[in-house]
């Protein structure tokens, strides 16, 4: 997995080091992880631009704020992922590769925090025949 850092990884250690926030983006083949101090991209698209992607790349990357307490994963799922047409097969595809990229992402950066999908992103799991 390539680790690009914003500003840079010096900016982004200091970060770590007092628990602050971080910004990260995983690509959907598991290449790349970007990663952010919060404030110095403030959001994930910002990211991508301030590392010379388009912002309508971000359907190819997991997005994911993360400190030392644990990592909440803004759960969007794209209407065409992996071209999955069958909406259920689609979102259970999208989180069983989230979960699985996500965790290596984690790890590679020296983390081991548990992943949370925050509330206002589970409408996909509050549906009725849901659990």
């Amino acid at each position: 997995m390539d680790i690009r850092y914003y500003p840079d990884e010096k900016r982004v250690r200091e970060a770590m080091q007092v628990d602050d926030p971080l910004l990260m983006l995983v690509s959907f083949n598991g290449k790349e992880l970007l990663l952010s101090h919060i404030d110095d991209a403030v959001e994930h698209v910002i990211l991508l631009r301030k590392l010379n992607y388009k912002e309508t790349e971000i359907d190819q990357f997991f997005r994911v704020v993360l400190t030392q307490d644990g990592a909440d994963w803004t759960f969007v799922c794209p209407g065409d992922y992996k071209g999955i047409s069958n909406k259920d097969k689609r979102i259970e595809t999208f989180f069983n590769d989230g979960i699985n990229l996500i965790s290596k992402a984690i790890k590679a950066i020296g983390y081991n925090v548990e992943i949370n999908i925050p509330e206002r992103y589970r409408r996909h799991f509050n549906m009725p025949g849901k659990k």
